[in-house]
């Protein structure tokens, strides 16, 4: 799952919208340096990637990439989830998507420290002006995204030819985000729960 995906699951939840997304920018502890809100943020965030990537569904659409791009596969699955969800989005919110991320990325802003890593500030505030999680709903915005990754990082160079295997396979995929993502929301609302009556726990 991506930027959108972790927002809406973090709204599912009433999880700590910032932690959702600071997930991808903090390493080991979170609880040494942000507070329970953002730290269980961090922790959900965590769970769905590690829920989504060993999950049976996950895999079976893994199997649909080349021999050559397979191995880039789960960066490009969470990008495309993201497109399905975007495009689906009256099924899992009664909230219009634009409202959705206006009012999330307004809540972020809020309470946003100082202390928070610089590039996570840096791509929030591009994520917010640049409207990409509505951009999403495009598939030319989701090989603009591969592309992009492709050309940061050169180690990631084939995951826009991704992109190719996420059109053909268009139809099947969409059929497998309809089985996964129900599964996610249910299994990230027990963690998330879970999480606060151990919080509660240790006070």
């Amino acid at each position: 799952m991506n930027f959108l995906a972790h927002l809406h699951i973090a709204q599912h939840c009433n999880s700590n919208l910032a932690g959702n997304l600071l997930g991808d920018f903090v390493k080991g502890d979170p609880n040494k340096h942000y507070s329970d809100s953002l730290s269980n943020g961090i922790r959900l965030h965590r769970f769905v990637d590690s829920y989504t990537d060993r999950h049976d569904v996950s895999r079976s659409a893994k199997s649909l990439f080349s021999d050559q791009t397979r191995r880039f596969a789960p960066i490009a699955l969470d990008v495309f989830w993201d497109h399905c969800l975007a495009n689906h989005w009256q099924k899992f919110s009664t909230q219009s998507l634009e409202h959705f991320c206006l009012d999330s990325h307004q809540q972020i802003f809020e309470h946003q420290e100082s202390h928070w890593p610089e590039n996570f500030i840096t791509i929030h505030q591009k994520m917010a002006e640049q409207r990409w999680l509505e951009s999403y709903q495009d598939m030319s915005s989701i090989e603009l995204v591969l592309q992009r990754m492709a050309l940061r990082r050169p180690k990631l160079g084939m995951l826009k030819n991704c992109y190719q295997d996420l059109e053909r396979h268009y139809d099947k995929l969409q059929c497998h985000f309809h089985e996964l993502y129900p599964s996610v929301l249910a299994e990230a609302n027990q963690f998330s729960t879970l999480q606060l009556m151990k919080n509660q726990k240790e006070r």
